[in-house]
């Protein structure tokens, strides 16, 4: 049998299916691109959410007070968190309780995964990502009530 004769073979309904099997196959791999973009946020959310807080530590961390430790440490934090669709609604909590030389700090950041762009594939509702850093401060540096 010549190529000629096998492509007589196929017939002119060849294409239709191929088209058919195209409009079956497009919905599920844009689907299956959408989860993966779901699922690739939540873990860009949880990435952030740590960097943030272990930033957000250090630079408490370095201040001289307990006020300035929560100032410094909620705008590093806030300045970490901008990217609205991996994490929206940030939230930046500071424990100054152990504040002093030798003490430690901790920052606990926290924020939720946006599903904006997602509604074809329905995803849950996500719960807050959270992470919590601690930061030693230096015991050999002063603080403002040791002047």
């Amino acid at each position: 049998m010549t190529p000629r004769a096998v492509a007589d073979r196929a017939g002119p309904d060849r294409g239709s299916a191929d088209a058919l099997g195209l409009a079956l196959i497009a919905p599920a791999a844009i689907g299956l691109a959408l989860v993966i973009v779901f699922l690739g946020r939540g873990v860009d959310s949880r990435a952030t959410v740590q960097s943030a807080a272990e930033a957000a530590a250090q630079a408490a961390a370095q201040e001289r007070s307990p006020a300035a430790a929560v100032v410094a440490a909620e705008q590093v934090g806030a300045a970490m968190l901008v990217d609205r669709a991996s994490c929206s609604s940030p939230d930046v909590f500071v424990d100054t309780s152990g504040f002093g030389p030798g003490g430690q700090v901790a920052v606990t950041v926290s924020c939720t995964v946006s599903v904006s762009g997602l509604e074809p594939i329905d995803p849950p509702a996500m719960e807050p990502t959270t992470a919590t850093a601690f930061a030693t401060i230096d015991p050999l540096r002063a603080t403002e009530s040791d002047r």
